[in-house]
């Protein structure tokens, strides 16, 4: 016997006034987005397009429009693409592999076998809830060249002492390192809560049927992770593009330019040499690449689906 069905009431069907009242609950949240969001958004895009400067502060009407100049003089200078080609390095390395450990973490800790879980997924998870600058400084100690305990423990394996922050090509990686470490645990509590949501049933036919672990992994974890991965996948990538505090603090951008994000680059030109519509553009430019970037990862989504 089936259960009748529920009617549902259109829009059109609710009762007078309903509509009137929704937007007055709403109406103090959109307020505040629309000064605190809208508002700085559009000053920054008009800031762009004008030469504003230190002198400007102190004399706004010398403010002139330039249109366009700014992201033209962006694209045709050299550090604004290696700082670039940096953030993509970062981005492209680091994201994937705190993805990976992050899942990697979860299926252990969603293991049947594991004990003390609650304890181990605490554990995990401090260090993203740690000051990152409070973190950096303690990260630049264990790097350090001759008495980091990084180069302590490769000394037990022949290896010499290597520079992690003074080498342009060992400066990205140690920073990729930090931030793998920092940031697995909160994308871990997320996974779990993804493997959680799996109907142990289907696993338990995936047995029967004779998969092994590796394929249950392949065929029925992977694939009713999707939307998770989606989530973290774009969440991480947008953060990680974001670079800034890791190298700030660890490297101020060096060895040679090495380590110089996006977001450093546009703080060194708003903040140190005060070019502010230089920085505006810069950071408009940033948005189009992660939004570029997160249509990507929907799109690829969406085919595998």
């Amino acid at each position: 016997m089936t259960a009748p069905a529920i009617p549902v009431r259109r829009a059109s069907q609710l009762p007078p006034g309903t509509g009137k009242a929704a937007w007055l609950f709403l109406a103090p949240a959109l307020t505040l987005i629309f000064i605190f969001f809208f508002l700085p958004v559009l000053a920054s895009l008009l800031l762009s397009l004008t030469d504003f400067d230190i002198y400007s502060i102190a004399d706004p009407p010398t403010t002139r429009f330039v249109g366009l100049k700014n992201y033209g003089r962006l694209l045709e200078t050299p550090e604004f693409w290696q700082a670039l080609r940096n953030t993509l390095y970062f981005a492209l390395v680091g994201g994937p592999l705190t993805i990976a450990l992050s899942l990697g973490s979860a299926l252990l800790l969603n293991a049947k076998l594991t004990r003390f879980k609650t304890v181990f997924r605490t554990i995990y998870f401090i260090p993203f809830v740690t000051t990152l600058v409070a973190v950096s400084i303690v990260w630049r100690y264990l790097y350090h060249t001759k008495y980091g305990l990084l180069n302590y423990g490769l000394g037990f394996f022949g290896v010499g002492p290597i520079d992690w922050l003074g080498d342009p090509r060992w400066a990205m990686p140690a920073i990729i390192l930090l931030a793998v470490w920092k940031n697995f645990g909160y994308n871990m509590l997320i996974f779990i809560a993804g493997l959680q949501s799996i109907p142990s049933e289907l696993y338990d036919a995936a047995e029967i049927d004779g998969a092994g672990p590796v394929r249950r992994f392949f065929n029925v974890t992977l694939p009713l992770l999707g939307p998770t991965m989606l989530f973290v996948g774009v969440v991480t990538m947008i953060g990680y593009f974001q670079l800034f505090a890791e190298p700030y603090v660890m490297t101020m951008g060096g060895p040679l330019r090495a380590t110089t994000s996006v977001v450093l680059l546009m703080y060194e030109e708003g903040f140190r040499w005060w070019r502010m519509g230089y920085a505006a553009a810069i950071a408009f430019v940033l948005f189009l690449v992660i939004l570029l970037a997160t249509l990507l990862q929907f799109r690829l989504q969406k085919e595998r689906a």
